[in-house]
């Protein structure tokens, strides 16, 4: 085995090699160096793992250093390296903002603290007395949220099904400032046709919001249908692993002001998120397109399967072609996503409270997008804050589940539910 022996070439005397240690900061021949200006122009899966990040040019570390600072020297008066405060900007939110910028085709991005802080900051750029349009079944979150809007800053809102296009024409108003979609909708999968909203929208004067965090930009890119802003939570199939939380608002391609608007009202709101943070999702990013395609093949045997179970009697699932918004789907997405949800026959809170207690592959709590696979109870969880006359004007009853599916074997998230469905009491 001597011939293995590794000769530390940092060691004197080492006849194998011979290395120039260069000061930091030196410019480089190496090929990598020019491998920024290529991103662009590359495919996804490249863009995932290269985006925002290359070796880093003072010491060549090939993962992106963490900033850890709350603070940045200047050289000299009025002149710093570009960056004075972390809240106001970062080197490592930097590399992510561009990461996700280029997935998403938009012009730059803004990243904050947690998913609900990236709907503040969207939503700060309405002017008060405006009206905002709002998917109805939409996050919980957001609903929470939009409610506060409502009593404490006087903004008006409207909940509606955006597929009713002659509805979402009728609803707007003389102060209707936002349309804010979720594509597909959380909990019930609805899909809202971009385009279409969209150009309603903009003939009003009005932007159109969409949150892709259930199909991240690998699967869905909203700014091609015609989208002004397009918000993230992070936390979900951007990072992945289920141990961060973050928020991120893009501005469209071209749009250099509204980028200038999301950038400062991030700052001003004090919702930046932090540099470990912003270095979890941007490790999170690299494996995005792989993750993907294994959460999306098991969604798919797993939706197939709860249509088929004599105990469930609604699969919410547009890869499934009997989703009423199935062609819709084909058409503005790349894909079908990995998040579903179905409705128990014959409900009752035991029937719901056996099949939470008895799966073992999914785990009861609450969130979506990592790597292992989730089962909620909306009503009682994700959309508690919902009163239970709007879950009811949503279509969100109690019998609603739903499931965050993994990168597990398909097999065995499939048998999970069987045991569970095929041992519920009468």
């Amino acid at each position: 085995m001597a011939d293995d022996v590794h000769l530390d070439s940092n060691v004197p005397g080492n006849p194998a090699y011979h290395f120039t240690i260069v000061p930091p900061g030196s410019p480089s021949r190496a090929g990598w160096a020019q491998r920024a200006a290529l991103v662009p122009a590359a495919g996804l899966a490249t863009k995932c793992v290269h985006a925002g990040v290359q070796p880093d040019p003072a010491y060549g570390a090939v993962m992106p250093p963490i900033y850890q600072t709350s603070t940045f020297a200047f050289r000299d008066v009025c002149q710093n390296a570009g960056y004075d405060y972390t809240r106001s900007g970062n080197p490592t939110r930097a590399a992510l903002e561009e990461a996700i910028a280029l997935l998403e085709g938009g012009m730059g991005a803004t990243c904050t603290s947690t998913g609900m802080s990236a709907v503040l900051v969207a939503l700060n750029l309405l002017p008060h007395g405006s009206h905002l349009l709002c998917t109805i079944d939409c996050y919980g979150g957001t609903f929470r949220t939009l409610e506060h809007a409502k009593a404490a800053y006087g903004l008006e809102v409207t909940y509606l099904d955006l597929a009713d296009l002659a509805a979402v024409r009728a609803a707007f108003r003389p102060n209707t400032g936002m349309v804010w979609i979720e594509t597909p909708s959380n909990p019930l999968l609805r899909l809202t046709d971009i385009r279409a909203v969209a150009d309603i929208a903009h003939e009003r004067g009005a932007l159109a919001v969409v949150d892709n965090t259930f199909l991240s930009p690998a699967l869905q890119r909203p700014f091609e249908h015609g989208a002004d802003l397009v918000v993230h939570s992070t936390t979900k199939y951007l990072n992945g692993h289920s141990d961060v939380v973050g928020g991120a608002v893009v501005s469209p391609p071209g749009k250099v002001a509204m980028l200038q608007r999301i950038q400062s009202m991030n700052n001003l709101l004090g919702t930046s998120q932090s540099p470990h943070d912003c270095f979890l999702v941007l490790r999170g990013l690299k494996t995005l397109l792989l993750r993907m395609q294994a959460h999306e093949a098991g969604a798919r045997r797993i939706a197939e399967f709860l249509a088929s179970h004599p105990q469930v009697a609604r699969v919410h699932y547009p890869g499934l072609a009997s989703h009423p918004q199935h062609a819709l789907a084909r058409t503005q997405q790349k894909g079908f996503g990995a998040m579903l949800s179905f409705e128990l026959s014959g409900y009752t809170p035991a029937r719901v409270n056996h099949v939470l207690t008895t799966l073992r592959w999914f785990t009861l709590a609450e969130s979506l997008g990592g790597v292992e696979s989730l089962v909620a109870h909306p009503a009682s969880m994700t959309h508690a804050s919902m009163t239970p006359e709007a879950r009811q004007r949503a279509g969100i009853n109690d019998g609603v589940l739903r499931l965050s599916i993994g990168i597990e074997d398909p097999s065995d998230l499939v048998a999970d539910l069987r045991r569970a469905l095929d041992s519920l009491p009468a």
